[in-house]
Parts: structure tokens; C-alpha cells; sequence
């Protein structure tokens, strides 16, 4: 339960942290108007979207590196330090663009016609996205055991589908709305930093249980 928890941690920080999909739902939130019903529609659906890239990703990274573990025993501690070097890797990028300004414009150039259209959209851009890949890939190395038990498994994915849409949902809802896209615009280089601050403190000491 701990390690799940730990696991669950882990990817809600790299979750969080902007890139490709965040812009995507923060635009259509914002269109074709700041609060538009439409366009807070077409986010949530784009949530969902995201939601169901984050699982695929999350299965193939979970199953594969399994199957992988259960034939090379060897290489689970090679896929622990790769894991922990990405981590430390990413919370430095995270940190180093904290300062940086989230460009969120031309909204209404990405505001699809309906709600399936922007499923489809948000999907696409999750899974084409190599970070969701990547940090997933890592964070399982790290942290997953040698030989997962399969309520792991089994609890694992339904529970990183709800914080991917989850997190995306709030997105959705918040920056359609003008006070709560103002605060988090104003407090984004801070979240940006704790974020990358844990994320490379994670690399950083699971590099260091690899040493012993």
C-alpha cells in the first residue's frame, strides 16, 4: 500500500507539471470566451481524453516492464537507476522553467465542435506526447517491486486514470473561470519549483537506495 501510494505521488507531480496536454485543456477551457459552457464542455472531455492516454501509457509501461523484470532479473536495479536519473532529469527542468510565462493564446484556434471531437483531441495529444511515456517508464522502474502482486496491478490503473482526468477536470473548471486562472497564473512559479523540488529530491534518493 505504501509503495502505491509513493507511486501515486510521483506521477501526480509529473502530472501537474505543464506541458503539451495542460496547454491544450487550459485553451479550451479559455474558448471561444473566458466561462463559456461550450468551451468548459469541451475541456472536460479533453480531460477524459487525457484520462485514457495517461492508462494506456501507464498499462504498457506496467505490464511490459513486468514481463521484462520477470525474465532479467538482473536489470531491475539498471531500470532503478535510469529511473531515478529521469527523475532528478525532470525535476531540473521543471525548476529551470518555473519563471517562465505559460503561453496560453489563440484559444479559439483549438476550440473543437463538440465534446467527441475534443475527447479524440485530448487522446491524441497524450499519447503523443513521449514525457507521459517517459515519466511513467521511470516511475515504475523506480519504485515498482522486482514481482508487483496483482492487486497492484489491479488498483494501479483505475486510480492513475482518476488523477490524469482528475487533475485535467480541475484545469478545466478552473481556468474557465477568471479568479482561479488569475491565481494560478500568479502562483505558478512556486507550485513549478515544489514541484520540481520534489520530483529531484525523488531521483536523487532513489539513486541513493540503489547504492546499497
Amino acid at each position: 500500500m505504501l509503495t502505491l501510494v509513493i507511486i501515486l505521488g510521483a506521477v501526480a507531480i509529473g502530472v501537474i507539471s505543464p506541458g503539451p496536454s495542460f496547454i491544450l485543456v487550459a485553451r479550451m477551457a479559455m474558448a471561444p470566451s473566458v466561462g463559456h459552457a461550450g468551451g468548459r464542455r469541451n475541456a472536460l472531455a479533453a480531460a477524459l481524453g487525457m484520462g485514457v492516454g495517461g492508462v494506456v501509457f501507464a498499462g504498457l509501461a506496467l505490464f511490459g516492464l513486468t514481463a521484462v523484470l520477470g525474465r532479467v532479473g538482473g536489470l531491475y536495479l539498471g531500470l532503478k537507476l535510469a529511473g531515478g536519473l529521469y527523475l532528478l532529469y525532470l525535476g531540473w527542468r521543471i525548476w529551470r522553467g518555473a519563471s517562465r510565462a505559460l503561453e496560453i493564446t489563440d484559444a479559439a484556434a483549438v476550440a473543437p465542435q463538440g465534446p467527441g471531437t475534443s475527447f479524440l483531441l485530448g487522446l491524441a495529444t497524450q499519447l503523443s506526447n513521449p514525457k507521459t511515456a517517459l515519466v511513467y517508464a521511470s516511475i515504475f522502474a523506480a519504485l515498482l517491486p522486482a514481482h508487483p502482486p496483482a492487486w497492484l496491478a489491479a488498483a494501479l490503473l483505475p486510480l492513475l486514470f482518476m488523477l490524469e482526468a482528475g487533475w485535467y477536470s480541475l484545469v478545466a473548471l478552473s481556468l474557465s473561470s477568471t479568479r482561479p486562472r488569475g491565481a494560478y497564473l500568479r502562483a505558478k512559479t512556486v507550485i513549478d519549483r515544489c514541484a520540481g523540488a520534489v520530483m529531484g529530491l525523488l531521483g536523487a534518493r532513489l539513486l541513493l537506495d540503489s547504492g546499497h
